[in-house]
């Protein structure tokens, strides 16, 4: 039996055809963009002026756009920003603050952002600005006031002249929170020294008025007790008397306990009682 040989042709064209579908894969590949959840994308049009800054950004999904060009992708979502600085109090001591920030950019100036700030924009723009306001604001404030009464205040006051360098920069400043106040060792034990001893006072201060108080209610309650005295002495005439002597008298000849009524024996001619009880 003789051997056969299979031979294979490859057919005419098909080179071309397997050039043409790789180049369409690769241009495929390139030609399609996925944005994820909480996502952006900036595009940048290489022969078309670069960044595009006049059209909405991309946003989640899949879309088709030209090989030559480029997206850009950016989170948009809120991210959250910690931050530890030294800064310094009115009366020049050091104090370490530390801050969180919450902030995203703005997706309807996302190609602005791009273009004008780049994509660290968060160590461009917003780490700047929160550093200079919380200097500006801890800088009017004694440590005493940083560490008890003042920050509530002091965090709202750093928010609002952060918010207020940022505007135009296109980001979005949500919240500013002053998370922790570090002071020197010797000026915490002395501002917690006071604060004791002020609460102490207070507290001195409260019992001595409680007293004060219960003395006056004291006195005020006696002197309408002699005053209802005073009043009923002088309304008890001796006809008075007499009469409630009598009706007195009458009642408990009323009541059954034993008794011996001797009348005219008494003190100015009222009955005069005498009983078992």
């Amino acid at each position: 039996m003789s051997n056969q040989q299979i031979e294979f042709k490859f057919p005419k064209g098909g080179a071309f055809l397997i050039i043409v579908a790789v180049l369409a894969l690769v241009f495929f590949s390139k030609a399609t963009v996925t944005i994820g959840s909480g996502e952006a994308g900036v595009l940048y049009k290489t022969f078309g002026g670069g960044v595009v800054t006049d059209e909405p950004a991309l946003g989640e999904g899949f879309h088709l756009v030209a090989p030559w060009n480029k997206v850009i992708v950016y989170e948009v979502r809120q991210q959250e920003l910690l931050e530890k600085m030294k800064v310094l109090s009115s009366n020049g001591l050091d104090i370490l603050l530390e801050v969180t920030a919450w902030y995203q950019p703005q997706t309807e100036q996302l190609g602005s952002l791009h273009q004008k700030k780049g994509q660290d924009y968060l160590d461009r723009v917003i780490k700047p600005s929160i550093r200079s306001a919380a200097r500006s604001v801890v800088g009017r404030y004694t440590p005493e006031q940083i560490y008890s009464s003042k920050r509530d205040a002091i965090q709202k006051e750093i928010f609002d002249e952060t918010k207020k360098i940022l505007d135009g920069q296109y980001v979005q400043l949500n919240e500013v929170l002053v998370r922790d106040v570090t002071l020197p060792p010797t000026i915490k034990t002395a501002i917690e020294k006071k604060l004791k001893q002020e609460q102490e006072f207070l507290e001195y201060e409260f019992t001595i008025q409680k007293a004060e108080k219960e003395a006056e209610r004291q006195k005020i309650d006696a002197e309408g007790k002699a005053t209802a005295n005073r009043i009923l002495n002088a309304s008890l005439t001796e006809n008075i008397l007499k009469e409630k002597g009598i009706q007195a008298t009458l009642e408990l000849a009323n009541s059954k306990n034993a008794k011996v009524i001797v009348v005219g024996s008494g003190k100015d001619g009222l009955p005069l009682i005498l009983g078992n009880n």
